[in-house]
């Protein structure tokens, strides 16, 4: 075993409270294992085992990863920059309160939660794999699929913790046995697709990570059989941090927005897709905004 270590330099609003409620969702910590001052995440490094450990001290987080197998030359620089992606530290949202702050509606939402971010996860594929899982099913129902995803795949650390499977050892299941996991028919189809292309090079999702264009990874993304606007929006705030995907037919977003508008009836997607276009290029951060006014699920 081999260990790599970090410090990343916190602002000082930052809110641990919302990344550690993320990794929080699956009360069975399988996979995660959160308390009050951090956690620890199964996660595939280099295609390896590994046990990421993040710890919060004041005007801190503490990084250290523990890989069954050799350490590379790079993997200090790797695992910093890992940390400040699933922390959202290069998330600009001083500049979006500073814009809104004053807002009627959505002024309200930012005193609420002032330095708001959005947790991410440690690697794109595993974002889009949520994304998918998440498709029209409550968080709990598609926590449940996924932790039994999980079990199936069984990529296990050192220390018992689970890891989440890379692109290969999805595409090397069945629909069969996503379907016992409790994947549909369509999901199973979109996400071994998915894992497919990725695994073998079409859909390169970590190299997109360096600056392609957004446009160019919605575009490769939406001719994968079973991934639509939506989960692409949403595989695009978690797993590049891209702050202006509108998710306006999210039932969570709608419902919130109906709340914070002060609106009788129910929000349709048009004027929810309507509403929040005013807030380009931040509408996912919006919506983000609206998920933490709930509580859904660590949002």
């Amino acid at each position: 075993m081999s260990v790599s270590r970090c410090d990343i330099p916190l602002p000082e609003n930052f809110r641990p409270e919302d990344i550690l409620a993320f990794h929080r969702r699956d009360g069975e910590r399988l996979a995660e294992q959160v308390d009050d001052h951090g956690l620890k995440k199964g996660l595939l490094w280099r295609g390896l085992p590994s046990c990421l450990e993040l710890r919060f001290q004041p005007g801190a987080a503490r990084l250290s990863l523990a890989i069954d197998g050799a350490a590379a030359a790079d993997d200090a620089g790797r695992l910093a920059s890992l940390g400040r992606r699933m922390l959202g530290l290069d998330q600009p949202v001083e500049a979006f309160e500073r814009q809104y702050g004053a807002h009627p509606q959505l002024g309200r939402l930012i005193a609420a939660r002032p330095g708001l971010r959005v947790p991410q996860t440690a690697f794109p594929f595993e974002a889009l794999a949520w994304a998918i899982t998440g498709q029209q099913i409550s968080v709990q129902a598609a926590v449940s699929i996924r932790r039994r995803m999980l079990q199936l795949c069984d990529c296990r650390h050192s220390s018992g913790l689970l890891c989440h499977p890379d692109a290969a050892r999805l595409a090397g299941l069945d629909a069969d046995q996503l379907g016992q996991a409790g994947f549909s028919h369509a999901k199973s189809r979109a996400i071994l697709a998915l894992s497919r292309d990725a695994a073998a090079g079409a859909l390169p999702l970590d190299a997109w990570l360096d600056g392609v264009p957004v446009e160019e990874i919605s575009e490769r993304l939406l001719a994968v059989p079973g991934i639509g606007p939506w989960t692409v929006s949403y595989a695009l705030l978690r797993g590049y941090g891209w702050l202006d995907g509108s998710l306006h037919g999210d039932v969570a977003v709608r419902r919130a927005m109906q709340m914070t508008l002060g609106l009788p009836d129910k929000v349709s997607q048009p004027q929810a897709q309507r509403w929040l276009q005013d807030f380009s290029p931040w509408r996912a951060l919006v919506a983000a905004h609206l998920w933490a006014l709930l509580q859904a699920g660590g949002f």
